[in-house]
């Protein structure tokens, strides 16, 4: 199979693993309160919260608790902002402390149809059936929809910054919720885990735990496919099967930092792909710019631009040591999050002096990467739940 074939394919099962949650109903997002900011609660606060449903595959029973929530967060500029998310709990009688994990998907979209609340009623939430694996062990899951969806105002894709505070704030809302119905105390053992741009969010909510949250209980962190270095991904990328992905996430910069003047760069065909991508999710951004070129869709690339290095720059992961242990994994055959990516933030890490657990998948892209690479690394997590030492392998 040629190269292009290979990454074909490879679009295809993208699109494949993620076509079910454009068909989902937009209920649970569209319904949910606007909830202004309130400037006088404290990130992690509950706005609101409603039950739900939790369904892994369409019409596949779960016995689960789950709510809706809106909760308190904050900016990548330090604004407060509220952001949604889906907390999940077996229905199993423990009583607690019960772990928790809080989990970050990977890239379903910007638009708000898109978000992993708006799909768990319906079965078709992407990573729902991995989700599932981890509330069969018996652990509550908290899964931030992310700023900007399900709630008013643009996604701020692969923001780090924005992601890694929404997770974290996601586990301290799921703390707040009536303990006699959820088994989570203040003494839960926290779980941080995502992959993709989840692995992104979760890797810096492990660099942002010390200092943002440090009351959170986290034992440890399981991340995979980091896209650790915005820079080097985006080199990647260009004119490759993930260019889409480039344009994805320069629209989430300039929804964070508008000060960018995204628009400015643009010219007529990549503004058009812009606001499509920003209404739609994942199934059908990854097909509508493959191999194109970022010079074929601005007048002058943003990324020769002093303001958008800095800002993509501040996305960086491997600047911080997290203070627990990580597993980080990666997929040899990436064709979407270059490896030499992965292996550079493990060395930054363990530089550091970051218990690192470094585990390759030598034969699998990127899609393989999260469904088989997900079960050693709750398996890891578990480990840390129950007290066991993680020595690393540094």
């Amino acid at each position: 199979m040629s190269v292009r074939h290979r990454v074909l394919a490879a679009s295809a099962a993208l699109a494949l693993a993620a076509a079910l949650p454009t068909a989902a109903t937009a209920t649970a997002a569209d319904d949910a309160p606007p909830a202004a900011p309130a400037t006088t609660s404290a990130p992690g606060d509950l706005v609101s919260s409603a039950p739900t449903s939790f369904h892994p595959l369409p019409l596949q029973p779960t016995n689960t608790d789950a709510w809706h929530i809106n909760y308190r967060s904050t900016t990548a500029k330090g604004a407060p902002n509220t952001v949604s998310g889906t907390v999940i709990v077996p229905k199993d009688g423990k009583k607690g402390p019960r772990p928790l994990v809080t989990y970050a998907v990977g890239t379903v979209g910007m638009g708000d149809q898109c978000a992993p609340s708006a799909g768990f009623p319906y079965g078709t939430t992407i990573e729902a059936t991995l989700i599932n694996q981890a509330v069969q062990r018996g652990w509550a899951v908290a899964v931030t929809d992310y700023e900007g969806l399900g709630t008013p105002g643009d996604h701020t894709y692969t923001v780090g910054r924005a992601e890694g505070q929404a997770v974290l704030d996601a586990a301290r809302a799921a703390l707040k919720l009536p303990s006699d119905r959820t088994g989570l105390t203040a003494a839960s053992p926290v779980g941080i885990m995502g992959y993709s741009q989840g692995g992104q969010a979760s890797s810096w909510a492990a660099e942002l735990h010390d200092s943002y949250a440090p009351e959170l209980n986290v034992k440890g962190t399981a991340t995979g496919g980091v896209p650790a270095d915005l820079m080097e991904v985006a080199k990647f990328n260009d004119g490759n099967i993930g260019a889409g992905l480039i344009l994805m996430a320069a629209a989430g910069h300039d929804t964070a930092y508008p000060e960018l003047k995204l628009d400015s760069y643009l010219n007529p065909q990549g503004k058009a792909y812009v606001d499509f991508m920003r209404k739609n999710c994942v199934a059908i951004n990854a097909i509508s710019a493959p191999f194109k070129r970022i010079s074929e869709v601005t007048t002058t690339s943003p990324l020769e631009a002093p303001d958008w290095q800095a800002k993509l720059a501040a996305s960086k992961l491997g600047t911080h040591a997290p203070d627990h242990p990580v597993y980080l994994y990666h997929a040899g055959l990436d064709e979407l999050i270059p490896y030499k990516v992965g292996e550079q933030l493990r060395k930054d890490w363990c530089r550091a002096g970051t218990k690192v657990q470094w585990r390759s998948h030598p034969l699998l892209e990127h899609i393989g990467g999260v469904t088989v690479g997900a079960f050693p690394a709750m398996s890891w997590l578990n480990d840390r739940f129950e007290g066991k030492p993680s020595g690393g392998n540094c």
